[in-house]
């Protein structure tokens, strides 16, 4: 059985209930009050009135005040995405198949017309949200994307996101963050359509406002705090697994970060570096880092790599980092996860930022049963078919008694009336 070293002391806690009851009633009141409502509540929260569409001119404003150095890192953040997207598009092909000698079946592969994405901006200006979920809707021709994301104070978003999103290629960029900038993309608010679906992440309240509208429009995923787990054996470096695990404490107060080894050394090493390294982050990651290693970090030491395995599937963690020997035998065995990263030589920040895999991921556990955002998610997999009259024949004969066993007559009569015009009854 697996050991605890370390045990996290508290769940994730989001006031759910009240959560909800805040979200929905914002989302019926803008609906119901359009872009003036949803102005409004972008007044009172963010402290941003005014037009939060932003103009060719904001996005050239916003462009002249970085570095070209900056500018060249979205660049190749961008190139990375789009490429691995395309890829990734190719894996779907449209298709069809002669089932039976008249009958044609086959798929269809059609882009969703528009869709939503959410660029966190508030306590982190998260650039390469925009880059992960504009770039991979367009790569999946989306023909329009609507990007929201938190004003500043003074008015407009972080001029990074404004420019990765443009660069990306979103159609309209809003300066609008929170419920008000969920609903604005999802009720087709300030001009833009209404999104097919809604994507990217966000804090408790975009995530709510997303799992309220799905249905009504689809959505990615409904996330949670973010998640890693590192698996280390004896060959790993202490110090390169103790910096990976404060890296992903810092996103949040509540983001778990999972220590899984069958070294005890290992163990306590990492764990004896952890406060010096969360000390030395600057404020405020350090208080997150702080707060999620203390209440939420978890060191579990497992008697074998099979045992290790097991426990890592059983978190389903959003990302999950081996430093352990024989990668390729982990990525035989391991099943679930958002995304892996195999070796020493890559870390979660290089999914997270450029190296091309999606960083929009599963959490709390659903990578048991879903992938993250990729372009699939854009795309609408249809069905279609056709025949000859005699072809259809067979069919419609098994599909009038199969209707008639279900005690559906209207259906079989559907059948029948064919078979009856077509002289085959």
């Amino acid at each position: 059985m697996p050991a605890f070293l370390k045990k996290a002391t508290r769940t994730a806690e989001t006031g759910a209930a009240d959560v909800t009851r805040t979200v929905a009633d914002m989302l019926a009141q803008i609906e119901a009050g359009g872009d003036a409502t949803a102005m409004e509540w972008a007044g009172k929260l963010d402290d941003a009135p005014g037009n939060p569409v932003l103009s060719r001119a904001d996005i050239d404003a916003a462009t002249a005040q970085l570095s070209d150095q900056v500018r060249q890192d979205i660049a190749f953040a961008h190139d990375n995405v789009r490429r691995f997207a395309k890829a990734q598009r190719k894996t779907l092909t449209e298709t069809q198949i002669e089932l039976l000698p008249g009958l044609s079946t086959g798929q269809k592969v059609i882009p969703v017309t528009a869709a939503g994405a959410y660029v966190p901006g508030g306590r982190y200006a998260h650039v390469a949200s925009a880059i992960m979920t504009v770039t991979t809707a367009k790569v999946a021709g989306v023909s329009h994307v609507t990007v929201a994301s938190p004003p500043r104070k003074g008015g407009g978003i972080d001029p990074a996101i404004a420019y990765a999103a443009d660069l990306c290629g979103a159609d309209t960029i809003l300066a609008m963050g929170g419920v008000q900038g969920i609903a604005a993309l999802a009720f087709g608010l300030f001009g833009a359509p209404k999104a097919s679906i809604l994507v990217g992440p966000g804090n408790q309240f975009v995530a709510e406002a997303k799992r309220l509208l799905f249905g009504r429009v689809g959505i990615d995923m409904v996330a949670g705090p973010t998640d890693s787990l590192i698996i280390a054996d004896a060959t790993a470096d202490p110090d390169i697994v103790a910096v990976d695990l404060v890296s992903q404490a810092e996103h949040g107060w509540n983001s778990p970060v999972w220590l899984v080894t069958d070294s005890e050394n290992l163990a306590h090493d990492v764990m004896n570096r952890m406060d010096a390294l969360i000390a030395d982050l600057p404020s405020p990651n350090r208080e997150s880092a702080e707060a999620a290693w203390r209440d939420f970090g978890e060191v579990i030491l497992c008697a074998d790599r099979e045992e290790m395995a097991k426990v890592s599937d059983d978190y389903a963690p959003e990302h999950l980092s081996v430093q352990a020997a024989d990668p390729e035998w982990w990525m035989d065995r391991l099943t679930c996860y958002g995304s892996l990263f195999l070796g020493e030589e890559v870390t979660v920040t290089y999914g997270d930022k450029a190296s091309g895999t999606n960083h929009v991921l599963p959490t709390s556990g659903a990578a048991r049963y879903t992938g993250g955002l990729s372009v699939h998610k854009f795309l609408k997999i249809v069905t279609w078919q056709r025949a000859t009259r005699d072809g259809a024949r067979p069919v419609a004969e098994a599909s009038a008694r199969i209707s008639r066993v279900e005690g559906m007559e209207g259906h079989a009569r559907a059948a029948d009336v064919r078979l009856k015009k077509y002289g085959q009854m």
